[in-house]
């Protein structure tokens, strides 16, 4: 069974950064894409930013210009660099995961998140 463990949240003042990690069980060679996701209290589940096993990246509107996300497959992880964060910011962020097993079905995998709270 896949395991995502995330790390690196925290209480940050607003225009702080946060380096959050996200470590796998498993060699991230094997997943499509991987990414952040974040879900703010009474909100939806959103993305944040994705990378595929090529290294592209995509990143939602609020994080472009602020976020960056990374990988370092020597280590099976995955990071996201967060600058001059926002009150908005707030919220649970997941790691994600997905793979195409035998090559034609999709399975996503999920961290159990970690707390980001932006506040002064």
């Amino acid at each position: 069974q896949v395991q995502l463990v995330e790390s690196g949240g925290g209480l940050v003042q607003p225009g702080g950064s946060l380096r959050l990690s996200c470590a796998a069980s498993e060699s991230i060679f094997s997943f499509t894409t991987m990414g952040w996701y974040r879900q703010a209290p009474g909100k939806q589940r959103e993305l944040v930013a994705k990378i595929s096993s090529s290294g592209s990246t995509i990143y939602a509107d609020s994080a472009k210009g602020r976020f960056t996300i990374s990988r370092d497959n020597a280590k099976d992880m995955v990071f996201m660099q967060m600058n001059n964060l926002k009150p908005e910011d707030t919220a649970v962020y997941y790691c994600y995961a997905d793979k195409l097993v035998g090559g034609v079905i999709p399975i996503d995998y999920w961290g159990p998140g970690t707390q980001v709270t932006i506040s002064s």
